[in-house]
């Protein structure tokens, strides 16, 4: 009886943590996936984003979403919980705003913005832009960064006359103004009907240095799935790799990418004009340096367009991109950037 009732005892005891165990035992998780942002169009902008998500190159159920004319970009991005990518300007005056949002890798390390004029017309550097008129777009990226240039160059911005809303090649084409401040994507490639020859004055050649576009995602999504994070800018920078390794393979790939086909004869003039970018001289995908981000703060109080209500320190995270590296120094590797290519 005494062997039986312990058996009893016993069976009652298994009976009671195999319960206990099922419904402790964790559950496999939902792939709910997490929402990859492109703050406009699908483009060769986008073409590091958009091959990890054609190639599998993220490790986690990742959609890749342009969201188009969105003036709350950013705090579109911490609402839904989400990553983004956008320009340094509208990330950071939106994080001094108190959106909670946290950048972690750049995508361009430098801006895209320049400054171009004809090529007959001899305007060739900052100081030939004195007394001329110069389209542009109000508090605009570019109309910030070249204000920054000119008075890095001690060049009097009172005798230019910009010229707000005149920013496109035709405007500059017909005369209506002497120079246009736009992005480097933005102009005609020498296969089309609107091809005409440009010089180009980068703000980079004249030590204005800030970041271009850069990924961050929601504080919440940050702190509470770092791993993530960390397995997302993985993913981008082999889709960057991807994009530049060999034209002929990745350009079919980014043509198809969007919901409509897109030229990928246009793609690939893009995609040789933002290369510098992607990966200046010496430089990694997706890295960015604290004096690129202090000189965007210094410019955009300049312009008068903000204050620093919340510190560099909490709004940019630099361990993510040297992380990625330390653990897979393969990602580094310069095989895949031949100048050739």
């Amino acid at each position: 009886m005494g062997l039986s009732g312990a058996a009893l005892v016993g069976s009652v005891f298994l009976f009671l943590r195999t319960d206990v165990s099922s419904l402790r035992a964790p559950t496999a998780p939902k792939s709910a996936g997490v929402k990859l942002l492109l703050d406009g169009p699908y483009g060769a902008r986008f073409a590091g984003e958009l091959a990890a998500s054609r190639q599998g190159y993220f490790s986690t159920r990742i959609e890749v979403l342009a969201q188009t004319e969105d003036p709350d970009f950013v705090q579109t991005i911490a609402g839904q919980h989400a990553i983004g990518v956008t320009s340094g300007q509208k990330f950071l005056l939106a994080s001094w705003r108190g959106v909670p949002v946290t950048a972690f890798a750049a995508s361009f390390l430098d801006t895209s913005v320049a400054v171009f004029t004809l090529e007959a017309s001899g305007l060739r550097r900052p100081a030939d832009l004195v007394s001329k008129r110069v389209g542009y777009r109000r508090a605009s990226e570019g109309d910030v960064v070249f204000d920054a240039m000119m008075a890095q160059l001690g060049l009097p911005r009172s005798q230019i006359t910009k010229v707000p809303g005149r920013d496109s090649f035709e405007a500059l084409r017909a005369g209506e103004v002497d120079a246009v401040i736009t992005a480097i994507d933005e102009q005609p490639d020498p296969s089309s009907s609107a091809f005409v020859k440009l010089n180009v004055i980068k703000p980079q050649d004249y030590g204005i240095h800030v970041p271009g576009l850069v990924y961050f995602a929601s504080n919440g999504l940050v702190h509470e799935q770092p791993s993530l994070i960390a397995d997302v800018l993985q993913g981008l920078i082999r889709g960057w790799q991807f994009a530049y390794a060999d034209y002929a393979r990745s350009v079919p790939v980014l043509a198809g990418a969007g919901p409509t086909r897109l030229s990928p004869e246009r793609l690939k003039f893009e995609l040789q004009q933002q290369r510098p970018l992607v990966l200046p001289m010496g430089g990694r995908i997706g890295d960015y340096d604290e004096s690129r981000w202090r000189t965007l703060r210094d410019i955009l109080i300049f312009a008068k367009l903000g204050e620093e209500d919340v510190p560099l320190a909490q709004t940019v995270n630099y361990q993510f991109v040297r992380d990625v590296y330390r653990r897979s120094p393969d990602l580094a590797a310069p095989g895949a950037w031949s100048a050739e290519k």
